[in-house]
């Protein structure tokens, strides 16, 4: 096929050697598989933001780091430059959330380079040999929607364990290879503790699985595992060996805010108490 024009710049760099298909086209990118000496992979080609029906929404972006405060401030300006400087971040965000989920043992093509806007990784394939398929795609009985579902939820567990909430994980972005889910399109991937919908997005993800599932095994609708998960990971507690029970109690009891408020005094009393008793021996 015609090499496309956003993959010229590997072939001249030698990054790939022939552009043999376009693979899919999405709403944040089209993908092509590419031939790498004797491997075949991948190349994820970012769309530019004004093609993109999926927005870089601030909830999003909130927590994550740019290189330095000249950038920060384009950014929030707006300005060419500052724009040039969110499509990196954008892009940069998939690659770092691929190496790092990775590392924890997290199912998530292997990446290679991301160079001129262009994401390079290894093709997910099937047991043939061949591209591997959506979730949304395959047939799905009962004992393999309770399979796939237990799987995926101990892959979001591995990754808020290290950090990582998807942020929009459904059937559509999950490819099923000869051993099962592997999740993919990370670019919107949130850094759990940096971000304050952190929470809310864990949830979704969890609940985007349990209505996909459960269609096909029903009794998936009465379960309530993003709180149970999201509430392991606050308290601490939440480590990829733990058992999960589906089951979650909202504690309905009021909050003591004179107690609260108590507390908050007695803190500041005593971080004013070692100021002063500082100041003291300073002096």
């Amino acid at each position: 096929m015609k090499t496309p024009k956003r993959l010229e710049p590997l072939l001249q760099e030698g990054l790939i050697d022939a552009v043999m298909r376009q693979l899919m086209s999405g709403k944040e990118a089209t993908v092509y598989v590419v031939r790498c000496g004797e491997e075949i992979r991948c190349a994820k080609v970012y769309k530019d933001a004004s093609q993109r029906s999926f927005k870089q929404a601030a909830v999003y972006q909130e927590g994550r780091k740019v290189k330095n405060s000249r950038q920060a401030r384009a950014m929030e300006k707006g300005s060419r430059y500052g724009r040039k400087m969110q499509e990196e971040v954008w892009q940069n965000a998939e690659v770092d959330a691929l190496y790092r989920l990775a590392a924890a043992g997290v199912k998530v093509p292997k990446p290679y380079i991301c160079f001129e806007g262009v994401l390079l990784m290894d093709l997910v394939t099937d047991a043939n040999g061949n591209a591997a398929p959506r979730l949304n795609d395959v047939e799905m009985t009962e004992a393999m929607a309770l399979q796939y579902h237990a799987l995926l939820l101990q892959q979001v567990v591995l990754m808020l364990c290290a950090g990582v909430i998807h942020g929009d994980l459904s059937e559509y972005n999950i490819l099923v290879d000869a051993d099962g889910p592997v999740i993919i399109d990370l670019p919107q991937a949130v850094d759990a503790a940096g971000n304050t919908n952190a929470g809310a997005m864990l949830e979704r993800d969890v609940d985007n699985l349990r209505s996909y599932f459960g269609q096909f095994a029903p009794a998936l609708n009465a379960t309530h595992y993003g709180k149970e998960i999201w509430a392991l990971y606050q308290a601490g507690l939440l480590t990829p060996e733990l058992p999960l029970t589906g089951y979650f109690k909202q504690d309905t009891r009021k909050v003591d805010v004179g107690a609260v408020l108590h507390e908050i005094e007695d803190a500041r009393l005593e971080e004013e108490a070692r100021i002063r008793y500082r100041q003291e021996m300073a002096g």
